[in-house]
């Protein structure tokens, strides 16, 4: 049985190297990531990771693992930043604020589709305009939904958490190791 990971972010690869996993191959998907109107939070990130398990091309007997990572401020769904100005809004927006940090995970092999997911609340302090420009500046907000990983120089700004940290990271290993189970994938093998 082949996995297949359908997404080229290199923190989900690293993450599932802790259940002993290497991918057999990594195939990201090209899907349309925009909320539609007035799609909440979670309905949004669960949409999302099954469109792109079902967009990674596979023969019938492969897995293939997808997921997405949302924030949501309240009902606002904040994706990943176009540019600096938005990273800035983005982050002006969270200090001094809880969020949540939704990472959907589907499974599919086959036909068939599992999916599961982690909300985790997260508390951000109010950035000082020094703090602001110097991780504007250096880039580590681009590709990140809401426009931080806490796996980073941002892990600095964040207080609080109550959830998966693996989940804020992007690939909650509880909820990826169940549904992997479920279909019969083996963990931490041996090689």
């Amino acid at each position: 049985m082949r996995l297949i990971l359908g997404s080229a972010s290199p923190r989900r690869k690293e993450l599932l190297a802790h259940l002993g996993i290497v991918p057999d191959a990594i195939t990201p998907p090209d899907i349309d990531e925009d909320p539609k109107k007035g799609e909440l939070p979670l309905p949004y990130c669960t949409r999302i990771a099954r469109e792109k398990v079902l967009a990674v091309a596979a023969e019938a007997d492969d897995l293939v693992l997808c997921a997405d990572t949302t924030v949501a401020l309240g009902r606002r769904i904040l994706g990943k930043p176009a540019d600096a100005g938005q990273a800035g809004a983005f982050l002006t927006a969270l200090g001094g604020r809880r969020h949540q940090v939704i990472t959907a995970v589907a499974l599919r092999l086959g036909e068939r589709v599992w999916e599961r997911h982690s909300v985790s609340a997260v508390k951000m302090k109010r950035l000082s305009d020094a703090e602001l420009n110097a991780y504007l500046a250096s880039g580590e907000w681009q590709g990140k939904a809401g426009a931080y990983g806490i796996q980073g120089a941002a892990g600095a700004f964040i207080p609080w958490i109550s959830g998966s940290f693996t989940g804020i990271v992007g690939l909650p290993l509880a909820e990826t190791a169940a549904l992997l189970q479920a279909a019969g994938y083996p963990l931490w093998r041996i090689t």
